[in-house]
């Protein structure tokens, strides 16, 4: 059964002062309750014992304390990587990813719509297409859900990656309120250099999200160097092409003053060859300086389309060629393919795409 109450993430702070004075409370109640929900490991409002019982009572007949709700969780061999399904209010689900770094931080890779209207040929996502989009409090919760964890071994997230399941640009409205929470001091507190949006190329969304003033990285799939070989792959290419997705990374650069990765998964037989390598490095020099931009070399994972990754040789061959040609590439280890939580593997089973 649809829960209907509205998730306390989903409020803004007005509303919150709002509902709050309506029940004779304070506003700085709200900074309470905020400063619990971003920092604090409590799973429902009746753990806030610093807030009055008819108040937490209140807030828990009110709201639901998460907009999303934990079905299981995966951990990869490792003990790294961990994945987690969660359930949405709705009965819709969704997979967000948690990735450690050795103790120094942890990057949380957060999911925009639940499945994905792109359709590109490599990723498991695609295969689900879009079931609906997601609202700032089902993506600020992810997070949440993750700081909950990390809270109990006196940590919390420091970095986050929209490049789960969906397009971010494509829910546009979300992605970036949600990125403005992680950022407010009075909320996350995340630096904007440690928050990464991943694009399939939406050429006129890259333009808005360059002009709202938020110092964020941007990330974009490009994955081949030519038309045909994306349009093949991406069906997005189709509307924006190889060259005006670059140009369009070349005026968010010049307006962010951010640097801008490409993500470029690997295909045996299909962008591995040393003349793709050429191709690109010349494709994104006409658009960009060397330090403008910076190539991901992603190993194939693992799914749709019938792919397969090429031999090591060849993608360490393909980096030195961008290197040469004046692009600076690194070679991506793959993490958490054990269960399926590497690049492109996000799908949600079976049974689970829709309500249940």
């Amino acid at each position: 059964m649809n829960d209907a109450r509205p998730a306390i993430s989903d409020l803004s702070d007005q509303a919150l002062v709002a509902w709050l004075r309506e029940r004779g409370e304070p506003a700085y109640r709200a900074r309470q309750i905020r400063r619990h929900a971003t920092h604090g490991a409590a799973r429902s409002p009746v753990e806030l014992t610093d807030l009055p019982k008819p108040l937490r009572e209140a807030l828990a007949a009110s709201f639901r304390w998460s907009a999303v709700e934990l079905v299981r969780e995966e951990a990869s061999a490792d003990g790294e990587t961990r994945k987690a399904l969660l359930r949405l209010a709705d009965g819709h689900h969704i997979e967000s990813v948690l990735m450690p770094h050795h103790g120094a931080r942890n990057a949380v890779c957060v999911s925009t719509q639940a499945g994905c209207p792109m359709a590109c040929a490599f990723c498991a996502t695609g295969e689900m297409g879009l079931v609906r989009d997601l609202t700032v409090g089902e993506i600020v919760d992810q997070i949440r859900h993750w700081q909950r964890e990390l809270a109990h071994r006196g940590e919390r997230v420091s970095h986050v990656v929209y490049m789960g399941m969906g397009e971010p640009l494509h829910n546009y409205r979300s992605t970036t309120g949600s990125a403005r929470t992680l950022m407010d001091p009075e909320h996350f507190g995340i630096s904007p250099r440690r928050i990464t949006v991943s694009t399939c190329g939406v050429v006129p969304k890259m333009d808005a999200l360059a002009a709202e003033g938020l110092p964020i990285n941007l990330a974009v799939s490009l994955h081949a160097a030519d038309d045909e070989t994306r349009g093949a792959i991406m069906p997005i290419n189709r509307k924006w092409g190889v060259e005006e997705v670059l140009a369009a990374s070349a005026r968010y650069v010049k307006k962010t003053k951010r640097r801008v990765t490409f993500e470029y998964v690997m295909l045996a037989g299909v962008n591995d060859s040393e003349r793709t390598a050429r191709d690109l490095a010349a494709a994104i020099r006409r658009h960009l300086r060397a330090a403008d931009a910076h190539v991901n070399l992603i190993p194939y994972n693992a799914g749709p389309g019938g792919f397969r990754r090429p031999a090591v040789p060849r993608m360490e061959r393909f980096a030195e060629i961008l290197h040469e040609g004046g692009v600076a590439a690194t070679l991506r280890i793959s993490r958490g393919q054990d269960i399926a939580a590497g690049c492109g593997q996000l799908k949600v089973p079976e049974g689970k795409a829709a309500a249940v």
